[in-house]
């Protein structure tokens, strides 16, 4: 077992999603940073779909029952191991007792926390992703547990990678959404040729942006959405759905980040700015 010793901010245990229900208006859910968890994960030789925990801003601290091997990733957090720092991307072995925490955020927004043949919980919908109503709670709670294979020898045939740039990377490449071709040369200016910076209201949902740009009025049938999905409101407000985002919207869906791109923007918090970049 890995026992919640301390929940942190915001800590959810997720995989890769949930598919095939969106027409139920059920979310893919499922890492925001999708990039960084697959990187974890074949680092311990994981399939890519191996569940993890996502750590968002303040760490939790987290009492390890069985031996296992660990790779974190994502957000610098200042982690440490027996009050020892650890860094991303590499292997480390953990034993019976040892604590994992973590301090202060220095980069990034969202950390990672993956582990030899992941975590083992119920399915639900084809997903071990937390989502609620979906799912019993949204996130970790002082005191859960959470039940792991105990693997007590493990020779990784790469321990460790460089720490990845993509923290420090802003611009979202995006391709031509569904209503772009409602947008005229001031709008293309606005979204193209200006910085945008994360405004307060940013979670799993979705992100706005400080920054306006000119609005769009035509009303428009509600229609499918995706993680990723740009809507421009009626005031100018950009927003973009991530993955625990509505499965339909009735604001112009003009742009649609790519996969690097959601991962990204995950990253950001509030007041970091970013570009569009059409690809």
């Amino acid at each position: 077992m890995l026992k919640v010793l301390k929940s942190g901010f915001y800590t959810t245990l997720q995989d890769e999603g949930r598919f095939g229900y969106r027409d139920k208006g059920v979310p893919v859910s499922g890492v925001m940073d999708v990039s960084t968890v697959r990187k974890a994960n074949r680092l311990l030789e994981n399939e890519d779909d191996a569940s993890v925990l996502e750590i968002t801003m303040t760490g939790p601290t987290l009492q390890f029952e069985q031996d296992t091997f660990i790779v974190l990733g994502g957000a610098e957090m200042s982690a440490t191991l027996n009050n020892q720092p650890i860094y991303n991307y590499r292997v480390y072995k953990v034993s019976a007792g040892d604590i994992l925490s973590y301090g202060r955020l220095t980069e990034g927004f969202r950390g990672y926390l993956a582990l030899k043949d992941g975590f083992k919980s119920d399915n639900i919908l084809g997903s071990q992703s937390q989502y609620f109503p979906i799912t019993t709670s949204g996130s970790l709670k002082d005191g859960d547990e959470l039940e792991y294979l105990e693997v007590s020898s493990f020779d990784p045939k790469i321990s460790e990678l460089k720490i990845d740039p993509q923290l420090g990377e802003t611009g979202l490449e995006v391709s031509k959404g569904p209503e772009y071709g409602l947008l005229d040369n001031d709008h293309l200016e606005d979204i193209f040729f200006k910085e945008f910076s994360v405004a307060k209201e940013y979670n799993r949902m979705g992100y706005q942006f400080e920054e306006k740009i000119k609005g769009y009025k035509t009303s428009m049938i509600t229609s499918a959405t995706l993680p990723g999905t740009v809507q421009i409101t009626p005031s100018g407000t950009l927003i973009v759905l991530m993955k625990d985002g509505q499965t339909t919207g009735g604001y112009p869906r003009i742009l649609q980040l790519s996969d690097k791109a959601i991962s990204i923007l995950a990253q950001k918090k509030f007041g970091d700015k970013v570009t569009f970049k059409l690809i």
